[in-house]
């Protein structure tokens, strides 16, 4: 009995102890964005030098001007055996230009800007450009180390999903002394045999000079009018000489 009394008052007090202790709520954890399905046509790989083969995850839903250009250049083999022409520890790989000074392109016109909300992390692929924000042409880089202040001022065409391993080991320099270089780059779609498909370099826009406008008449001269001749003075005779005294 008097067992049975203990429970009983243990269990009333441990009642009132659960009753009195606070509730903490636990928030719902914020879900992690959800990144674009895995397409073979906006898989872009890069074969490099240094080994091994970058994969990029190309974003035509924030870029598709943007994409469709590496698409089309990467099909046409511009980007084989092209060097990068300016490494900087801790800050981007760039590549892209054939003459590997960073002052060259592509043939075809440049390519308007398409800033988005995909940050500057690691592993950004983001076009270069000159002062001009609408120049991006055919040059791109490689983010190495997140680079934030350049979002907005850049556009970012997609980021890399692996083999950054080869990235980090790119030749550093403004120009490299040994630059490392793009032995082949093609689409997942395509892959890394397929024939290359010739750029279609657009005819330039003529230009239709304005018809000219139609001359005004001449104002036709007023007449000159000969004013008459002055008819001559008489001439006054000269006086008679006087004569000496």
């Amino acid at each position: 009995m008097r067992l049975m009394l203990g429970f009983m008052v243990l269990a009333a007090f441990s009642g009132t102890a659960f009753a009195k202790k606070p509730v903490i709520a636990v928030a719902a954890p914020t879900p992690a964005p959800v990144a674009p399905p895995s397409d073979p046509k906006n898989i872009l790989h890069l074969d490099l030098s240094t080994g091994g083969s970058v994969v990029i995850l190309l974003r035509p839903d924030k870029a598709p001007n943007s994409v469709e250009r590496i698409r089309v250049l990467t099909r046409a083999g511009f980007y084989d055996n092209v060097v990068f022409h300016r490494v900087i520890e801790g800050f981007m790989a760039q590549t892209g230009d054939p003459k590997g000074t960073g002052e060259g392109g592509s043939p075809l016109p440049d390519v308007k800007a398409e800033f988005n909300d995909l940050p500057h992390l690691r592993g950004a692929v983001s076009m270069a450009r000159p002062t001009d924000i609408n120049g991006a042409n055919s040059q791109f880089f490689i983010v190495l180390m997140p680079v934030l202040r350049l979002d907005g001022k850049y556009t970012v065409v997609g980021r890399a999903i692996s083999g950054m391993q080869y990235v980090d080991a790119i030749a550093r320099g403004e120009p490299p002394a040994n630059p490392s270089k793009i032995i082949h780059a093609w689409m997942e779609t395509d892959g890394p045999t397929a024939a290359k498909v010739p750029l279609v370099i657009p005819a330039p826009v003529a230009v239709t000079a304005p018809a000219p406008a139609p001359a005004t008449p001449a104002t036709p001269a007023a007449p000159v009018t000969t004013p008459a001749p002055v008819e001559a003075a008489p001439a006054t005779p000269a006086p008679a000489p006087v004569p000496p005294k």
